[in-house]
C-alpha cells in the first residue's frame, strides 16, 4: 500500500545540494522529512490529504542558514532608532528627531546602524547629536557594532571626560585637547552601555520573534547565533530564546554561541558547561563558544602581522598593530580545554594575526586532545596571511565567510585599503583560494551589521561586485562559482551547525526547504541578486509565504 506524501514539490527544478550538485524536479515530505527525491513518479505518492506545490521552473533549494548573526540585537533595533539602510547624514537627523519625538517618555534614545563612511574619518561627533536631542542622553552602535556615537548627556552619565583612561580593549575619541568627541571604539562601548537601561525579556522576546520572520523571509532556516550570554554591547539574547521555547514560538533550528568575556579566564568554563545544560533543549543547542579574538580594520582594532600604514591616521601609526583581545598563549590554552570539554569554538578573527593566533590554538588543541568533532570556525577573515590558507584544511577549521564584505565600497575603499597597502589588500576575503586548497566555506551574514539577505552575499561571493552596480571587481581571482556559494549557504553552515540531516535535499533529511522565484544558474551572474525567496520550510511546516 502506497503511502501518501503530507506535501509533494513538483514541476521542478530541484538543486539537491549534494557533492555532484546533481537535480531532480519533484521532492515528496511526511512528516518532517524528506521521503522520496525525483521526478514524474513521485505523482503516485498523492493522496486526498497531499499538499502540492507546483514550482513551475522556480527552484527548490535546501533551506539557508546563517553561521554568524545576532538576530535578537537586529530584532530589538528594528524596533527603536533605526538608522540602516542609508548614509545620509542628513536622514540620520530627520530620523533621531522623529524617534525622539515619537518617544517623549524613553529616558534613552538608543539604537544604532549608522555607517561610518557617513562621516569624515568614520567618526561622527557628540555635537551632532547635543542639536537634535540636548535633554536625554544618546547612545546609537554604529553598522558593525564595533563602535557607538554617544551624545554629552550620556558621556556625562557615564562619567567620561577627558581625564577618563582608554581601557585596555578600546579606545575613546578625543579632540585636539583630549575632550571625548562622542565617539566610543570597542571596549570603551562598555562604559556607557553599563548605564543605558537593559532591555526587558518582553522587548527582547519581540525582538528574537520579529527577526525570526525575516530571516524566514529570507529562506533561512537555522542559524548560529554568534553572541549568546552577557555582553554590555549587544545584551542577553539568552532569556529571548528560552521565552520563545517555553512559548513554543521559536520555528528555526539555532546554535547559541556562549559568550567568552575577555575579562576573565579558565574559571568561566564550568560557566559554559552549566549553561549548556541549562538552556539546550527543543531547537536550541548552546553548544558553540564566541571568542572574539580583535576588532575591525577600520577603527584600527583588527590584530594586524604588520604595523598599520600611515594611511591610517591613527595613533602611533607606523607601529600600531591592532588588539589581540585574548593573550594568544592563554588562547591555546582556553580552546584546548573548551574542545576537550565537546564545545565548538566560534572565533572572531579578522585581522590576519588574529586569524593566525585562532589557527595556532586550534593546533594546539588538535595536537593534545586529538581529533575531535568540534567543527571550530573563523569568522570574518577580513585579511589572511598567504601561509595561513592551506591550514584551513590541514587543520579541519572551518572558513566561515560574510561574503556581503568582499566588494569596493566607500568604507572599503577610503577606510581600510589606505592603511593595508596594495599586498595586504589583496589578502582579503580569500574565498577562492580557501576553496581550492580544500577548505570547507560556512557563511553568515552578520546581520544587524549588513544585511542578512543569502542571496545578495552569494552574488557578491560570485561577482565581487556589490549587487544592482557595475564598479570595479574586486580582487577577481577571489570569486567563487555559484555552486560552491549556495553551498557555503546551505551544507556548509549545516556542518558547523552539526545539522546533519540538513543542508541537502536527500531522502532521510529534514524537509527544510527554500522555493526561489527563479532559478539563478539559468541567468546571467551579475544578476543573482535579483533572486528573491517565495517560501520557506521548517520541517515541511511552511514558516513563510510571500
Amino acid at each position: 500500500m502506497t503511502t501518501h506524501a503530507d506535501l509533494l514539490f513538483t514541476g521542478g527544478p530541484v538543486h539537491l545540494g549534494n557533492a555532484a550538485r546533481s537535480r531532480a524536479s519533484a521532492v515528496a515530505v511526511k512528516g518532517e522529512r524528506i521521503v522520496a527525491v525525483g521526478h514524474d513518479e513521485l505523482r503516485e505518492l498523492v493522496g486526498p490529504a497531499t499538499e502540492v506545490v507546483d514550482l513551475g521552473g522556480r527552484l527548490l533549494v535546501p533551506g539557508f542558514q546563517d553561521a554568524h548573526v545576532h538576530p535578537v540585537g537586529a530584532g530589538v533595533e528594528l524596533g527603536q532608532c533605526d538608522l540602516t539602510e542609508t548614509v545620509d547624514v542628513e536622514e540620520y537627523r530627520r530620523r533621531i528627531a522623529a524617534y525622539a519625538a515619537a518617544n517623549p517618555d524613553r529616558p534613552w534614545i538608543t539604537g544604532g546602524g549608522w555607517s561610518m563612511e557617513s562621516f569624515p574619518g568614520g567618526a561622527p561627533d557628540r555635537a551632532f547629536l547635543d542639536a537634535i536631542v540636548p535633554d536625554r542622553p544618546v547612545y546609537l552602535a554604529n553598522r558593525d557594532h564595533h563602535g557607538a556615537w554617544a551624545n554629552s548627556r550620556a558621556l556625562e552619565l557615564a562619567g567620561i571626560d577627558a581625564r577618563t583612561p582608554d581601557p585596555v580593549d578600546g579606545r575613546i575619541e578625543r579632540d585636539a585637547d583630549g575632550v571625548p568627541t562622542g565617539m566610543l571604539q570597542e571596549g570603551a562601548m562598555h562604559l556607557v552601555a553599563a548605564v543605558v537601561p537593559d532591555t526587558t525579556r518582553e522587548e527582547r522576546l519581540a525582538g528574537l520573534l520579529r527577526a525570526q520572520g525575516v530571516l524566514h523571509s529570507l529562506g533561512i532556516t537555522a542559524w548560529q547565533d554568534a553572541l549568546v550570554g552577557t555582553n554590555p554591547v549587544m545584551g542577553d539574547a539568552s532569556t529571548a530564546y528560552a521565552d520563545a521555547l517555553d512559548a513554543d514560538l521559536l520555528t528555526a533550528r539555532v546554535v547559541g554561541a556562549l559568550w567568552w568575556s575577555r575579562e576573565r579566564g579558565a574559571e568561566q568554563i564550568d560557566d559554559l558547561l552549566g549553561a549548556r545544560e541549562a538552556m539546550t533543549r527543543g531547537g536550541f543547542r548552546a553548544t558553540s563558544v564566541k571568542i572574539m579574538q580583535d576588532g575591525i580594520a577600520e577603527n584600527h582594532t583588527a590584530a594586524m602581522i604588520s604595523p598599520y600604514g600611515p594611511g591610517c591616521g591613527c595613533r602611533n601609526a607606523g607601529d600600531h598593530r591592532g588588539l589581540s583581545f585574548v593573550d594568544p598563549e592563554a588562547l591555546k590554552e582556553h580552546v584546548t580545554a573548551l574542545d576537550a570539554h565537546g564545545f565548538q569554538v566560534h572565533f572572531h578573527a579578522l585581522g590576519d594575526r588574529a586569524v593566525r593566533e585562532a589557527l595556532d590554538a586550534i593546533e594546539v588543541a588538535r595536537h593534545k586532545n586529538g581529533l575531535t568533532d568540534g567543527r571550530h570556525h573563523l569568522a570574518h577573515l577580513q585579511v589572511v596571511h598567504p601561509d595561513d590558507v592551506a591550514r584551513f584544511r590541514a587543520l579541519g577549521a572551518t572558513a566561515n565567510i560574510q561574503a556581503l564584505w568582499a566588494a569596493h565600497e566607500p568604507q572599503m575603499d577610503e577606510l581600510t585599503i589606505p592603511f593595508l597597502g596594495p599586498e595586504r589588500s589583496a589578502w582579503q576575503y580569500p574565498f577562492g583560494s580557501l576553496l581550492r586548497t580544500g577548505a570547507v566555506l560556512a557563511a553568515g551574514s552578520d546581520w544587524p551589521v549588513s544585511s542578512a539577505d543569502p542571496i545578495l552575499g552569494i552574488h557578491v561571493a560570485v561577482n565581487r561586485v556589490e549587487p544592482d552596480t557595475d564598479g570595479p571587481v574586486f580582487y577577481a581571482d577571489e570569486r567563487i562559482d555559484l555552486g560552491s556559494a549556495l553551498a557555503a549557504y546551505t551544507s556548509g553552515t549545516a556542518y558547523v551547525n552539526h545539522l546533519d540531516d540538513t543542508g541537502t535535499i536527500a531522502v532521510g533529511n529534514l524537509a527544510d526547504l527554500a522555493v526561489l522565484d527563479r532559478d539563478p544558474f539559468d541567468g546571467p551572474a551579475a544578476d543573482i541578486w535579483d533572486t528573491h525567496v517565495e517560501q520557506t520550510f521548517v520541517g515541511g511546516a511552511r514558516v513563510f509565504a510571500r
